[in-house]
């Protein structure tokens, strides 16, 4: 009988030390990961600092991206700027080599300059909408597509890939080639805690088919320079901005920003920023804050 209860007690202090150690690595667990019974932090740890360029190209939009080494550009701007935008790339910033090139919808201020940058850097992977048109500016870029022997990618909606720590969703690509800017290829950055989404010029109408998604996020690029035409309540409900930004011309013809769409915004946020009003908008981000500055970078001539 003696025997069968120092038996048991033996078990038991078993089954006790293996509990005791359960629970000293649950704790250490949670220490790690305090938010695991949620969204994973593992998205949020980043360890190198991210820049978004939004350039001041006049009435046209060009934005640099850039983290650990690793590089892209959407659109280049008018025509007349991509010597200016390769200038300041390769000189200032010492840039040679990108590993995506999106062109959003083959309109000349957004795909002017394509050609030069094709032409004077390295380019991984280009990503243009399932669209032509017959315009000497989209020829001038499939020249230079052709003479650097590259080929295009015409992205998937839902497709994703990564830029350094910054991961990139594609939300939207159109074929409607009665409107261009229903083309646009749209797409949403997150990097750390930081959520960004590039419209391209997308149309009210293209917005409401992305509703479904999740496009909660913290810095918006404003599509088409400001225009009435876009940016609705309804979007701006869903997106919720902490910033906007507004890639446009001084004294436009086409009245952009429109009243419309900055009373819309204003409703959301007052970190509004207009590359008309303060030049080159550069954000910088280490996942966990988000610093706002301006750049003369001479690419608006």
């Amino acid at each position: 009988m003696a025997r069968r209860k120092r038996k048991n007690n033996k078990i038991s202090l078993i089954i006790l030390f293996i509990a005791i150690i359960g629970y000293i690595l649950t704790m250490y667990s949670n220490y790690l990961n305090p938010s695991q019974a949620n969204e994973t932090s593992d998205q949020n740890i980043v360890t190198t600092d991210l820049k978004v360029y939004f350039f001041d190209v006049g009435q046209a939009d060009s934005i640099l991206i850039t983290n650990n080494g690793h590089n892209m550009l959407i659109d280049a701007g008018n025509n007349e700027d991509g010597p200016k935008l390769v200038k300041y790339i390769k000189e200032d910033l010492g840039i040679t080599e990108f590993d995506y090139l999106i062109g959003t919808h083959p309109h000349e201020d957004h795909i002017g300059g394509l050609d030069e940058i094709i032409n004077n850097f390295d380019i991984k992977k280009i990503y243009l909408p399932d669209i032509t048109t017959t315009t000497k500016t989209f020829e001038d870029v499939l020249d230079a597509i052709s003479s650097k022997e590259l080929t295009i990618t015409i992205p998937k909606i839902g497709e994703t890939f990564k830029l350094g720590e910054a991961d990139f969703t594609v939300l939207y690509t159109g074929t409607n080639s009665s409107d261009l800017n229903s083309t646009s290829i749209i797409t949403k950055m997150i990097f750390g805690k930081y959520s960004y989404l590039f419209t391209g010029d997308t149309t009210s109408d293209i917005e409401k088919t992305i509703l479904d998604q999740n496009i909660d996020i913290d810095v918006l690029k404003v599509a088409h320079h400001g225009s009435k035409y876009s940016s609705s309540l309804e979007f701006l409900k869903k997106t919720t901005p902490s910033y906007a930004i507004i890639s446009v011309g001084k004294n436009n013809s086409y009245n952009h920003p429109s009243s419309e769409t900055i009373n819309n915004l204003k409703k959301y946020t007052n970190n509004i920023y207009l590359t008309s009003e303060v030049g080159t908008i550069l954000l910088t981000s280490n996942g966990q804050t988000i610093d706002v500055s301006y750049l003369d970078t001479n690419t608006d001539g």
